[in-house]
């Protein structure tokens, strides 16, 4: 098999989602949430547990935690872009706040729950950043009334999608802690835990690269590890065809226009093939056309 990647959710959760690795996950919810929701310790509400896993229930590989203060986390990394995925999200929201009454006294025991969802497609394509926040709020004053509820988008393809990236280019977008732990995520095919750059030269990210250089699977861990992993590879071949048709289109339709301009000054068809390398057919189609468009 492949080395493995992080980006499967099978290997996130084994990652940050087991007893000894307690301080990444606290790492990385660090990295994510805001000052006030800061944690120093956290009770895994649902660790790794291979016994566990059913094909038809991949809800547990989300991981579940609880911070000191009562603060509850619910951290899932998706592989793909399914239907309906936003209200899926808030659904997970929704059921990590009110499974808190099954211990509780009465709704003022209810503790913030905070969803975080690292995703492997773009959600939102009208922000440019990767991470996005949510909460509700009144709509032209902008406060904030439901204070409990808060939501995170971490979409990795905003941070690196582009397979030809070197460590130096990933290192230049590394500002942050979290952008640190999206650099693992995206790219740790680059990272060399022996041999970090000084801002990668961290111990949590040490450690999860070691975490990851020695995991193994069990018979049923390494099915669902490979059947993830093909949604990934499907992905990420679909979205190579879709650029290289678009950039043929664009070249396309670039040849066409020049074509057209040089019809118009009537020059020879096999000139006009040389430069524009357009089939005689096609360009004898163009010719043969009443509306040819003026230069605007």
């Amino acid at each position: 098999m492949d080395k493995i990647t992080p980006r499967v959710d099978i290997a996130f959760k084994k990652i940050f989602g087991v007893e000894e690795n307690k301080d990444l996950l606290i790492s990385l919810i660090n990295s994510i949430v805001g000052e006030e929701d800061q944690v120093n310790e956290v009770t895994l509400l649902n660790p790794y547990n291979p016994k566990n896993f059913k094909k038809d229930k991949l809800s547990i590989l989300d991981i579940k935690a609880k911070g000191e203060d009562g603060k509850r986390f619910n951290i899932e990394i998706q592989i793909s872009d399914e239907a309906d995925y936003d209200k899926r999200a808030l659904y997970y929201w929704a059921k990590l706040y009110t499974d808190q009454l099954k211990v509780a006294e009465d709704y003022s025991s209810l503790s913030k729950a905070i969803g975080i969802h690292i995703l492997n497609f773009t959600s939102i394509p009208s922000v440019k950043k990767y991470h996005n926040v949510f909460h509700v709020k009144e709509k032209e004053s902008g406060i904030p009334y439901f204070k409990d509820l808060e939501l995170h988008t971490i979409e990795l393809k905003k941070f690196s999608e582009d397979s030809r990236e070197e460590l130096s280019d990933i290192v230049a977008k590394v500002k942050n802690a979290l952008d640190m732990w999206v650099a693992f995520l995206t790219r740790h095919d680059l990272l060399n835990k022996d041999h970090l750059p000084p801002e990668l030269d961290n111990e949590d990210l040490k450690k999860a690269l070691t975490v990851l250089d020695v995991m193994n699977f069990g018979e049923e861990e390494r099915e669902i590890y490979e059947g993830h992993l093909k949604w990934l590879r499907v992905e990420a071949n679909t979205l190579k065809k879709s650029e290289a048709k678009g950039f043929e289109e664009g070249e396309n339709n670039k040849a066409i226009k020049i074509a057209l301009k040089m019809i118009k000054k009537k020059m020879d068809i096999e000139t006009i093939i040389e430069f524009t390398e357009l089939t005689r057919k096609k360009i004898e189609h163009l010719m043969k056309d009443e509306e040819i468009p003026e230069d605007k």
